[in-house]
């Protein structure tokens, strides 16, 4: 059975939505100090404690495996990640976050949600900030 076309209230609601997120999202990134692709690369390998080769993190990025090899020759520099050698295919390389790299991913989740909960404080009052707590678990159901 064919799905009948979103109401165009709803279209609206979601266009509205998506432009507030990506404008939070924009403002959040400007004062990060992890490039998003970087962050990206961590969050995957922190957040699942996995341990990807770079194609596998290309794929998952959906970008080019030359794109993410330059950005892990990057993180490596930087002491984000290490690379070890795939144990069945010498061809490959496993990349790991160090502890460094989670320390880096951890600390900028903490200063955007600082970031956040500065902002729901000084601009929002106790209702509104209700009805934000609302308002998150729909978007959870979202996903």
């Amino acid at each position: 059975m064919p799905s009948s076309a979103p109401h165009p209230d709803t279209l609206e609601l979601a266009a509205d939505l998506r432009a507030a997120l990506g404008g939070l999202a924009r403002a959040l990134r400007s004062t990060d100090e992890l490039p998003q692709n970087q962050a990206a690369v961590l969050g995957l390998l922190v957040r699942d404690e996995r341990v990807c080769t770079i194609a596998e993190l290309a794929e998952l990025q959906r970008v080019r495996h030359q794109s993410m090899a330059r950005t892990i020759a990057l993180m490596t520099e930087a002491g984000l990640v290490t690379l070890q050698r795939h144990p069945t295919d010498g061809r490959k390389q496993l990349v790991t976050a160090t502890e460094a790299g989670q320390a880096a991913l951890l600390e900028q989740r903490a200063r955007r949600e600082a970031r956040i909960a500065a902002a729901i404080e000084a601009r929002l009052t106790p209702e509104e900030q209700s009805q934000l707590r609302t308002a998150v678990a729909l978007l959870a159901r979202l996903r």
